[in-house]
Order: C-alpha cells, then sequence, then structure tokens
C-alpha cells in the first residue's frame, strides 16, 4: 500500500473512531493503519492538521521533514456516512 492510501485509509478509520467512540473495532483498526503508517511508511508523527469546508490538512513527518497531504472532506467522510447510515451497525 502506497503512503498516499495508507494516510487516506487511516484519515478515514480515525473519522470513524471519533464519530462512533464506543465502537471497538473502529479503535483496532485505526491501531492497524497507525501501525502501518509507523512501520511500513517510517512516519514519525501524523495527524489532521486542519479541515475546511472542501479538504482535510493531514500533517506528518517523514525523514524529519514536515510534509502535509490533503484529501478531498466528502470522499473522506463517506465511510462514517455510510456506517452510519446502515442499520446493522446502529442497534
Amino acid at each position: 500500500m502506497n503512503l498516499q492510501d495508507a494516510l487516506f485509509n487511516w484519515l478515514q478509520i480515525k473519522l470513524v473512531a471519533e464519530g462512533r467512540e464506543e465502537d471497538g473495532a473502529a479503535r483496532d483498526t485505526l491501531a492497524f493503519f497507525e501501525e502501518i503508517l509507523r512501520d511500513d511508511h517510517k512516519l514519525n508523527s501524523f495527524l489532521v492538521d486542519r479541515a475546511d469546508e472542501t479538504m482535510y490538512h493531514v500533517r506528518y513527518e517523514l525523514d524529519g521533514k514536515s510534509k502535509i497531504q490533503m484529501f478531498d472532506r466528502e470522499l473522506a467522510d463517506q465511510l462514517l456516512s455510510d456506517i452510519n447510515s446502515n442499520p446493522k451497525y446502529n442497534e
């Protein structure tokens, strides 16, 4: 998995974990993607630096350099929206 995909997957599941605090599977999946970012991609840190109406700005540190990757907000929010709209996951 390339870095951009790993960051996007991390962002999506981070939004789910924050939006569904009782969801243990989301927390476990978030930890899995954090491990991928640290171990496979050697990121020292990563966080959602800011969000505006259209984008999420993810700041990360690689090789001592701070970088920003931007992701479409609608696409990133889609997983949480899909989970919340499915009655199977909301019982």
